[in-house]
């Protein structure tokens, strides 16, 4: 797990206004503004004529409402927005970081903990596994790969 304090500007248009975490899925938020906006990512298949595979919304599907509720003159005074790696690039995840250990069956969870207290912009990394492992090689692989991601994307840390 690590914890990155990032440039809130270049981060915010990463996350609202470009495609970037697109293919992540949407986990929950929460958005503060004049009033508190709490979302939940799990998506109700009864709603759907054809049952979709996966269990939570993609942040493509959300990106653009949750960004109607940020929007304005004024910055939120704070927001959450937890994001996962989608379970379906779990294993070319494992395959990638040669991790052989772990089925992608195994995976919970690779996730991104965005926090915005008005002031500054956080995330945090983290893994969810089904059962307990000692072996902590995914969760590093997870935080080499956020990293070179957030460089990649262009996505600015603060000092």
């Amino acid at each position: 797990m690590n914890m990155y304090t990032l440039s809130a500007k270049s981060c915010m248009s990463h996350l609202l206004l470009k495609d970037t975490f697109d293919k992540f899925s949407f986990i929950e938020g929460e958005i503060t503004t004049f009033n508190t906006f709490t979302i939940d990512g799990f998506l109700h298949k009864e709603f759907f004529d054809e049952n979709p595979e996966r269990s939570y919304s993609y942040w493509k599907e959300l990106r653009d409402f949750c960004f109607s509720i940020i929007k304005g003159k004024r910055t939120p005074l704070g927001f959450k927005i937890i994001l996962s790696l989608a379970p379906e690039h779990f294993g070319n995840f494992l395959d990638e970081h040669q991790i052989h250990t772990f089925s992608p069956q195994d995976i919970t969870g690779l996730y991104l903990n965005f926090h915005y207290d008005g002031a500054v912009l956080q995330c945090i990394t983290g893994i969810s596994m089904r059962t307990f492992s000692m072996d902590k090689t995914l969760e590093k692989e997870w935080d080499v790969y956020v990293e070179k991601f957030f460089s990649k994307s262009g996505i600015e840390r603060e000092i």
